[in-house]
């Protein structure tokens, strides 16, 4: 055969099922047009460079192709193939681009020819040119030539040689979209209803719309709402009882510094429309009442009021430590970089020992200079809300629970409904009723509904709801397919370049710049360090979450629609979550919807995990895993791991951390890794995520072992941590397999363990302490949002935040909880006046 002839690559997409293969003895014809095209579409300009290799247009390429239908197997799907044979044909080393595309245009003619021929007779084929009317006239589906010159709803391209046509609506899909971007679908499926039809086409256009996908996934009658919102008030009074105890207090003592009666005070009212105000000192949001520098506007709340009258209070430290970069070499076992002899400067905490005292009458004057005031006048009373406001609305909530009876109150919470199978085992203390977690399926809530949640959620429990993806129209959480959204709807605020992308690095707990396709390339494959110790890298709150509705309408509508228990967790229109009766000129705290992807794998390394750290969050949060995909390691990297492994033991013994436990592993001989009862923890057949979530009255003993054994956990650049201002809001704690034998052995605690499945939402309740690391590379979304039930716990855990130093990350009151109380209540009261009317 003359030289100039060359072979056809074969694809990986198509299927080659050549009856002769004598045709494939000797080489083969030259690669057509739309293939080198399609390996160089970058850089292609409709003519192909000089010394490429392509068919001559003006000699005529002998072809034959067979297209068949196979059989669809059962539970299986129809499978479209082809068998292709060509001969030699002449070659030509430069093509005019005008012939490349007209002969492009002649082999894809050719080919509709040949479907029409065996694809007349079935009905969910039809193929892209009107030309051959006569072929195409007998596809059922077809009515006219004007819908079979559609293009693809997906692609928007017309240029395909087979269409699926929808039965219910003029759209088309073509094969290549189907493959790629809807591989659960079959061509049948399609036909019968395509995905624009089911609300789940994710093609750009699609995905940039809103309002399509119904959120709520059930309905609730007037009687239900009436005790719902009864419920509400009924939990939420005592509170409001206490801050209207704390106003009348601060009253009574502006009235005594003014030398009036309660009655003849008047406070001035301050305009804070759409902006939070917060404490000077502790940083807690004010809810009414709070006092104010009539000289240099420094603000201090009612708590720290009653602190500075009775002498307890602190002046807030500023946190000064730094960790100190060692190198790449120290992360993974090495020896360290030379430290420069600043270190001493980075550690520590600023202290003030000026002290802030209130005057005889109760009157308080700014704070010192050191504190941040101006130490001048008097501190005059301020209010923001209406005189008597907060006193009426207690009265009011008491009086409309009169009008309702007993029975009508309590039928929701005396409801029994059985659940035997709906648990599962997650811990094994001695001595307690709680080792079990409520886990029922989402299809099971039609029957069950809220008593056994409430029941469980009540008690401080987690709660793990399987299947919740099903609920959903089966819009694909892809990566591509999301990340295409979000190059589709850029919101502002958000870098309109999404081909980078800041992630972080779990080794070295450090943020680095990555391009987005070697990210999600590196989700799907892994990544490696140089060493090939595993590279783990998570994009945490990725698109910025008070963008995700405008960035990603239609995956925020999905999730709230797959979300269970919406009555509490609707971040939209939750009837029981006080976040969302804020009124429209308050400004909202962040709560979600947020998004986590990050990297994972089945094997705990014990350094550079892929985690979320030991931490609890002010409010409720529910997290579905909705998107997973298994990384498996080299033979290389599980030859190389347990030799780092033991170099980072024994750098741990060199530095004094944990030497007692570092010497056993040691001399039993290292680095089995914990395997056999790793195995033991965790299924043959592993989740997506592996969760820890401790109880709320374990939180103090969980406090002391972690200050106990701080210095053998690592943190940033694999540097020990040796300062702890709060062990579980710092968040630089992770509990590895063999510290939570050790926590249980001291101290006897040990948390709800388990793993998260594809599809489980897991409720957490608000001060449950709960550190979770990826099995698989996850993706993840999660809502935070404010129960009844456990506003004690959120204001608990603001009472605790605003005594951290000032540069906490922790520290900031977001959630304004008593905010959320009042107008809760209030918008209770209107809305069971306007029922009761």
């Amino acid at each position: 055969m003359p030289a100039k002839y060359s072979g056809i690559r074969k694809r990986s997409n198509e299927q080659y099922l050549s009856n002769s293969p004598k045709s494939r003895q000797n080489e083969q014809a030259p690669i057509v047009l739309e293939e080198w095209s399609n390996r160089h579409s970058d850089n292609f300009t409709g003519k192909i460079p000089r010394g490429s290799r392509g068919f001559e247009s003006s000699k005529r390429r002998k072809v034959k192709e067979d297209y068949t239908i196979k059989s669809k197997p059962k539970g299986g799907e129809d499978v479209f193939s082809y068998n292709k044979r060509t001969t030699e044909c002449p070659f030509s080393k430069e093509l005019e681009p005008r012939k490349c595309l007209a002969a492009l245009k002649k082999k894809r003619k050719f080919e509709d020819n040949i479907l029409a021929d065996q694809l007349g007779d079935y009905k969910d084929f039809v193929p892209s040119k009107t030309n051959f009317r006569s072929k195409a006239r007998k596809i059922d589906n077809v009515k006219d030539t004007e819908q079979t010159s559609k293009k693809c709803h997906q692609c928007l391209k017309k240029e395909r040689a087979v269409f699926v046509p929808c039965t219910k609506c003029p759209k088309m899909y073509c094969l290549g979209c189907i493959r790629k971007w809807y591989p659960n679908l079959t061509t049948s499926d399609i036909s019968h209803e395509c995905p624009f039809c089911q609300n789940n086409c994710n093609c750009r256009v699609c995905l940039g719309s809103t309002g399509t996908i119904k959120t709520s996934n059930s309905s609730i009658t007037d009687d239900e709402k009436v005790q719902h919102l009864q419920y509400m008030i009924d939990l939420l009074i005592p509170f409001i009882q206490h801050i209207c105890e704390e106003q009348t207090q601060e009253h009574e003592i502006e009235a005594k510094i003014q030398g009036k009666s309660s009655s003849e005070i008047e406070i001035p009212q301050t305009s804070c429309e759409n902006e939070r105000i917060y404490c000077d000192h502790c940083a807690t949001s004010f809810t009414d009442l709070y006092r104010s520098c009539p000289e240099c506007s420094f603000e201090i709340c009612l708590n720290c009021c009653k602190e500075i009258r009775n002498g307890s209070i602190s002046p807030r430290s500023e946190m000064k430590f730094q960790y100190v970069n060692r190198g790449y070499d120290y992360m993974h076992g090495g020896d360290p970089l030379p430290v420069s002899g600043n270190l001493g400067t980075l550690r520590g905490h600023s202290k003030i020992s000026t002290k802030w005292k209130a005057n005889s009458d109760g009157s308080i004057r700014c704070a010192p200079k050191e504190m941040g005031g101006c130490g001048g006048p008097v501190m005059e009373l301020k209010r923001i809300l209406l005189n008597g406001w907060i006193s009426d609305l207690e009265a009011k909530a008491r009086n409309i629970l009169k009008g309702f009876s007993k029975t009508e109150q309590t039928t929701l919470q005396k409801e029994e409904i059985s659940s035997c199978n709906s648990k599962i085992r997650a811990a094994f203390r001695d001595g307690t009723s709680d080792n079990n977690l409520y886990c029922p399926s989402s299809s099971d809530l039609i029957n069950e509904g809220l008593p056994l949640f409430r029941k469980h959620w009540t008690q401080g429990e987690p709660i793990i709801v399987r299947d919740v993806l099903k609920q959903g129209t089966g819009l694909s959480w892809e990566p591509m397919v999301t990340l295409r959204a979000l190059s589709e709807n850029v919101a502002p605020g958000i870098s309109s370049n999404m081909t980078e992308l800041k992630a972080i690095d779990c080794l070295s707990c450090c943020e680095v710049e990555i391009n987005t396709s070697t990210f999600f390339k590196g989700y799907t494959q892994g990544r490696t360090h140089q060493n090939l110790w595993p590279e783990m890298l998570k994009l945490k709150d990725w698109p910025p979450s008070d963008k995700f509705d405008d960035v990603l309408p239609r995956h925020c509508d999905e999730f709230i629609r797959c979300l269970p228990f919406q009555e509490y967790c609707d971040p939209r229109a939750g009837i029981l979550n006080l976040a969302v009766k804020l009124p429209s000129h308050v400004l909202k705290p962040d709560l979600g919807p947020k998004t986590y992807i990050a990297y994972g794998i089945k094997e705990e390394l014990g350094r550079g995990d892929s985690v979320t750290k030991l931490h609890y969050d002010m409010s409720d949060a529910v997290n579905i895993l909705i998107h997973t995909t298994e990384v498996t390691l080299s033979d290389e990297q599980n030859s190389v791991i347990p030799k780092l492994k033991k170099a980072h033991m024994v750098q741990d013994g060199k530095e004094g951390h944990g030497c007692k436990r570092v010497d056993e592993c040691l001399n039993e001989g290292l680095c089995k890794d914990n395997r056999e009862e790793y195995n033991c923890a965790i299924s043959k057949e592993s989740g997506g995520a592996l969760w820890d979530i401790f109880r709320r009255e374990d939180s103090e003993k969980l406090d002391a072992y972690l200050r106990k054994h701080s210095k053998e956990f690592r943190h940033t650049y694999c540097s020990p941590v040796e300062e702890v201002v709060h062990p579980i809001n710092d968040q630089c704690f992770y509990l590895t397999l063999e510290h939570k034998k050790n926590l249980k052995k001291e101290f006897g605690v040990e948390p709800w363990t388990f793993e998260q499945q594809l599809g489980e939402a897991v409720f957490i309740p608000a001060g449950c302490a709960h550190q979770v690391r990826n099995l698989k590379s996850c993706t993840k979304v999660a809502v935070d949002f404010v129960s009844p039930e456990n506003v004690h716990m959120c204001l608990h855990l603001t009472e605790e935040f605003r005594r951290l130093p000032k540069n906490h990350k922790a520290r900031e009151d977001k959630l304004e909880i008593q905010k959320m109380i009042l107008y809760a209540v209030d918008n209770a009261v209107k809305e069971l006046q306007a029922l009761r009317s």
